[in-house]
C-alpha cells in the first residue's frame, strides 16, 4: 500500500512508524512545507520523500488551523482513503466529504502525545473500507485502544478534557508560587505534575486547543465563582463539582 503523510512533526512520524511495524511493506512518503523537515522524517521513517504522484492513502497530520485546507491540496492524491490525525473532527470529515466524497473517509485522534505512546485513539470513521481497517489494526498492534466515536460527540468532549483541563492547569500554574516541596499535598502535588505535562509539550499546540474548542471561560467563570463565595455558596459550588464524577 502507498502511503502519504502530510505533515512531518511528530504525530505524523508516530503515524508512520505505527504502519512500518505493522507491516513493513507499505510504502511511506512523506510531504511537509519545509522540504527540511521531510526529509528528516522519511529518513527516520525508512521512507521517501513526496514525489507529487497518486497514492493509496492519504493522511493529514498537520496542526488543527491547517488541517481542513491540507485536505483540500493533498486528497485527490488517493485512490482509497484520506484520514487526518488533527485533534478535531467535524471540519477535517466536511473537507474530506468535499474533497474525496467517493473514498474511505475517517478522523482518528491519537489522545495523547506521540512521546507518550500508545494509548487511546479515538476514531470517527464517516465512510468505512478495507484501507481504513488497516489503519486500525497498525494503530492497534502498537499497543493503541481504539475506540468508536461520532464527530460532535468528540469534539463535544475535547471542550472539557482538552480545553477546561489545559486551562485549569495552566492558571494553577499561574497562580502558584514557589513552595518547600514537603509541604506538598497529594492533591498539589497531583496539579504539579498535570503542570509538567502540559508545560512539557508545545505551546503552538495548546493555543491551537484553546482557538478551537470553548472551555477556557467556563473555567475562569467557575474560578470567580468560588473566589467570591461565601459559606452557603462555596458550599453549592463543592456539591455541582462533585456531581462531576458522576456524569
Amino acid at each position: 500500500m502507498q502511503v502519504l503523510v502530510v505533515g512531518a512533526g511528530a504525530m505524523g512520524r508516530w503515524f508512520g512508524h505505527c504502519l512500518r511495524a505493522h507491516d513493513s511493506s507499505f510504502d511511506i512518503r512523506v510531504f511537509d512545507a519545509d522540504p527540511a523537515a521531510a526529509q528528516a522524517a522519511a529518513e527516520a521513517l525508512s521512507a521517501g520523500v513526496d514525489d507529487g504522484g497518486p497514492v493509496d492513502l492519504v493522511c493529514v497530520a498537520v496542526p488543527i488551523p491547517v488541517t481542513a485546507e491540507a485536505i483540500a491540496a493533498h486528497a485527490d492524491r488517493a485512490r482509497d482513503a484520506v484520514i487526518d490525525l488533527a485533534g478535531v473532527m467535524a471540519d477535517p470529515l466536511d473537507a474530506m466529504a468535499d474533497a474525496a466524497p467517493d473514498l474511505e473517509r475517517a478522523s482518528f485522534h491519537p489522545l495523547f502525545a506521540p512521546a507518550n505512546a500508545p494509548g487511546t485513539v479515538a476514531a470517527c470513521v464517516a465512510h468505512p473500507g478495507p484501507t481504513i481497517d488497516r489503519v486500525r489494526a497498525a494503530m492497534a498492534d502498537r499497543g493503541n485502544t481504539v475506540f468508536e466515536t461520532d464527530a460532535a460527540t468528540h469534539d463535544d468532549a475535547m471542550a472539557t478534557v482538552q480545553a477546561s483541563a489545559h486551562a485549569a492547569v495552566l492558571a494553577f500554574g499561574l497562580a502558584a508560587e514557589s513552595v518547600d516541596s514537603r509541604f506538598h499535598t497529594p492533591v498539589s502535588r497531583s496539579l504539579f505534575d498535570a503542570l509538567e505535562a502540559v508545560t512539557g509539550g508545545e505551546a503552538r499546540v495548546y493555543a491551537d486547543i484553546q482557538a478551537t474548542f470553548p472551555g477556557a471561560d467556563r473555567v475562569a467563570d467557575a474560578a470567580a465563582r468560588i473566589a467570591d463565595a461565601d459559606r452557603d455558596a462555596f458550599d453549592e459550588c463543592y456539591r455541582e463539582a462533585s456531581e462531576a464524577l458522576d456524569r
